[in-house]
């Protein structure tokens, strides 16, 4: 008599955690934070363009050199690109296939009377998509110079820079993105340290209270940039 053959094959300990909403919160958590951390560094990499072209070029040109001689040139760089592109993947994934689970969770009487989204989901999902939008334009505008306008200098970082913020437009984008990142930092930030279980009735306030700070500090190092070019601090 042959023998039956067994099809029913339980799902990986991965696929098992990621198809779980407690799954795609801490992912979602995790990449967030590492995404955060690469802010906090640019941000404070940028701020080098207030010491002059020489000091803003060879920080530009330093990042491509970052382990070496034991990393060959630029190797660094990529790893953290790659981490990075993996974080944002996983973290626009995971918050897209939250909130359809989210929409499909509700009783069927909001087909025809949608419930009102609360301040901080409406804020989180716009600003993710507009975050998302000015990724492409910054990486077209400032790394490739596909999109940039006043003639793209390769290995002029700081030319180039001047240039984008040189346009009304170039301001107009990167201050609406910075401050629609303090806002998703802000509700982001509290929402992963309840994800990861740090928050408590004890560090609760202490946590709105940072995350308040790091969203304002980021946001203010970011624009500052631009705010720098318009005024002639930076030429």
């Amino acid at each position: 008599m042959a023998l039956a053959t067994r099809t029913d094959r339980r799902p990986s300990f991965a696929r098992t955690v990621w198809d779980s909403t407690v799954g795609k919160k801490t992912v979602m958590a995790v990449s967030g934070l590492i995404m955060l951390l690469y802010l906090v560094v640019h941000m404070i990499g940028n701020l080098k363009i207030f010491f002059g072209a020489g000091e803003f070029n060879h920080y530009a040109h330093w990042l491509r050199t970052v382990g070496e001689p034991f990393m060959h040139d630029e190797w660094t760089l990529w790893l953290v690109r790659v981490v990075l592109v993996v974080a944002v993947v996983a973290h626009a994934t995971s918050a897209y296939q939250l909130s359809r689970r989210d929409i499909r969770a509700r009783p069927s009487k909001y087909v025809h009377k949608r419930a009102r989204a609360s301040y901080a989901t409406r804020t989180m999902r716009w600003g993710g998509i507009i975050l998302g939008l000015f990724i492409v334009w910054h990486i077209l505008d400032l790394t490739t110079g596909t999109v940039h306008t006043g003639g793209f200098q390769q290995g002029h970082p700081y030319q180039n820079v001047v240039d984008t913020f040189s346009t009304w437009y170039g301001n107009v984008v990167y201050i609406v993105a910075m401050l629609a990142l303090g806002l998703h930092v802000r509700h982001g930030f509290w929402s992963a340290a309840q994800t990861l279980g740090v928050g408590s009735r004890t560090r609760d306030r202490f946590l709105k209270i940072f995350a308040d700070v790091l969203a304002l500090l980021l946001t203010a190092g970011f624009i500052a940039v631009p705010v720098g070019v318009m005024t002639g601090v930076v030429s």
